[in-house]
């Protein structure tokens, strides 16, 4: 699926789903075939050392067109080649500044398989923002995994000596991709699921002056340490019939504490009121910390019943749902997670 771009024609694509999903060390190839148009695109932007030159050192895309669709860039980011597929709005023009959204797929899986898995696509078109769907480095069961500093892989085992440094290549994606899109910097997010919701959580806290606020799906935790130099708005969401990353903790070795204490922990870390607010509904219960430090806010979302899945994404097939847990409609996590970064920009 790598190189599609639907040149703005707005073709409806009919996908098969195959494989199941490597988070269980299993083969994650959900693959498919689109209708429309399509053509590769192919884009370098050097950061040496592996650390990204500051944004205020990079062009600016504003006046550059590029068409509608999605499309795949192979940057080349501390002599590696780095796979970024990058989906402009219906309607972007090239002279109005868009919001910049980084959807990062889960261990064992890659790009392709995460624009799928979040559906993210249309509601790029329905609002108007650019999302892209980084690929991590290190090879696992048929995909790919981040590498988080300290922490373990699904499995208990560490990078390996010498793996790409996914924080420096993520930040330093934004003034790349600034450099070629009309972005909006002040509102640039960070989502992903499973292992890169774990990567948008890293991202706050190492990279808090980029990333406005982020929306780990299935994967908050506090890193620590936690460097950020600011509150970071957080809006979180997790199944509680999550097998792979268990809603109450005592998972892999990445896994200890439950999401409630990651939510509480965020809260304490942007100087939020101790005591949250709680709000339930069906299908799911809201737990919003507020009254928090620069205008923060911290909210999770806990579906009743859900598996380690994209909350109201794309209708999975048996096979993944199978080991994946349920999936629910309870809360639509696009939406909600765009109307909570519509809300943060950076200050």
């Amino acid at each position: 699926m790598n190189g599609k771009n639907d040149g703005g024609q707005g073709a409806r694509r009919q996908r098969s789903w195959t494989g199941v999903a490597a988070v269980l060390s299993a083969a994650a190839a959900l693959a498919g075939c689109g209708s429309g148009s399509s053509a590769a695109t192919t884009a370098t932007a050097t950061a040496p050392g592996g650390t990204a030159p500051p944004v205020s050192t990079r062009g600016s895309g504003c006046g550059m067109s590029a068409p509608a669709g999605s499309a795949t860039l192979h940057l080349t980011f501390a002599a590696r080649s780095r796979v970024v597929i990058v989906h402009v709005p219906a309607g972007y023009t090239g002279s109005v500044k868009v919001a910049l959204v980084l959807n990062m797929h889960g261990s064992g899986s890659d790009a392709s398989e995460q624009e799928l898995f979040s559906g993210m696509d249309a509601t790029s078109d329905e609002v108007g923002f650019i999302v892209a769907y980084p690929q991590g480095l290190i090879t696992a069961s048929g995909g790919f995994d981040w590498n988080i500093p300290g922490v373990p892989l699904f499995g208990g085992s560490y990078p390996p000596p010498g793996s790409a440094g996914d924080v420096a290549f993520l930040t330093g994606l934004v003034p790349a991709l600034a450099a070629r899109y009309c972005i909006d910097t002040s509102r640039v997010y960070a989502t992903g699921v499973s292992g890169g919701g774990r990567m948008a959580s890293q991202l706050a806290c190492d990279s808090s002056n980029v990333f406005a606020a982020v929306a780990p799906v299935a994967g908050l935790r506090l890193p620590s340490p936690c460097p950020a130099t600011r509150p970071v708005p957080v809006i979180a969401f997790h199944g509680t019939a999550d097998q792979i990353d268990p809603y109450d903790g005592h998972g892999q070795a990445y896994w200890t504490y439950s999401v409630p204490v990651a939510a509480q922990r965020w809260g304490a870390k942007d100087g939020c009121r101790p005591a949250p607010q709680t709000t339930s509904a069906a299908g799911y219960t809201l737990t919003t910390y507020s009254g928090c430090s620069g205008g923060a806010v911290v909210e999770l979302y806990s579906l009743t019943g859900e598996g380690h899945e994209w909350p109201d994404g794309p209708t999975m097939p048996h096979q993944i749902t199978s080991l994946l847990g349920p999936q629910s409609m309870a809360v639509n996590a696009n939406s909600a997670m765009w109307a909570f970064f519509s809300a943060h920009p950076l200050p």
